[in-house]
């Protein structure tokens, strides 16, 4: 009994130190970006640019579509969902993989404006240090419109407005439901929906079902919605 209790307090003093050494790393990572431009700095360069949209412009069913596809806690958290990140990590093991990351809305705008996209432990860790001070200096609101602002539509498309005006020829103010939930869907597989009107199609159909459970639709609406397909 005593050597197996020896065993297993040494693989948690191995873990531990191996945590530590991720954490440490993750949150130098997280220094060194801010060292290099501050998040003053960055919104001021982000809102600079000429397609830059508010969230006072976005349909009401587009912002709804997004908090129901990324992150339904938005409103909740403080930079990250545990439960999300406990859910993940559960799918990951499972899986054998690191495809899922439970991320919020918030540690996706740090990675869109700080990190790369790469899928790596130490990059999530610094993500997660600068969701919370992103959270810290920002209300919601600017985080989501900062996040709409700089993902990835496909094609070419670095943020709302010119996935609008690419896919639709319409200013984000101008679309339609069946627009705004379909665009809502791209930035989790740009390069797979916005080079598939099918595969777009049915994310689109998965998000207007969450809308449903997440109470922002009814399912006369989500048919009403669909509908609207040109």
């Amino acid at each position: 009994m005593k050597k197996i209790l020896k065993i297993l307090l040494s693989i948690l003093l191995i873990f531990l130190i191996f945590s530590s050494i991720f954490i440490f790393n993750g949150y130098k990572m997280y220094k060194e970006a801010l060292t290099e431009t501050s998040i003053t700095e960055k919104i001021k360069d982000i809102k600079s640019n000429d397609n830059y949209t508010s969230i006072e412009e976005l349909p009401k069913n587009y912002i709804n579509a997004v908090i129901s596809a990324e992150d339904h806690r938005f409103y909740k958290h403080n930079g990250i969902d545990i439960i999300s990140i406990g859910r993940a990590l559960y799918h990951d093991i499972k899986n054998k993989n690191f495809n899922e990351g439970g991320s919020t809305i918030t540690q996706q705008l740090a990675k869109n404006i700080y990190f790369t996209q790469e899928k790596k432990l130490i990059r999530k860790i610094a993500e997660i240090f600068m969701a919370f001070k992103l959270e810290s200096e920002l209300e919601k609101d600017e985080i989501l419109e900062l996040y709409v602002n700089t993902s990835y539509f496909g094609n070419g498309y670095y943020c709302i407005k010119d996935a609008s005006k690419g896919y639709f020829n319409k200013d984000p103010k101008e679309m339609n439901d069946y627009e705004s939930t379909l665009l809502a869907g791209l930035p989790n597989a740009p390069s797979i929906y916005g080079n598939n009107n099918q595969l777009a199609r049915e994310r689109q159909q998965q998000i207007l079902n969450l809308m449903i459970e997440y109470e922002y639709l009814t399912e006369n609406e989500k048919e009403i919605i669909l509908t609207l397909e040109e």
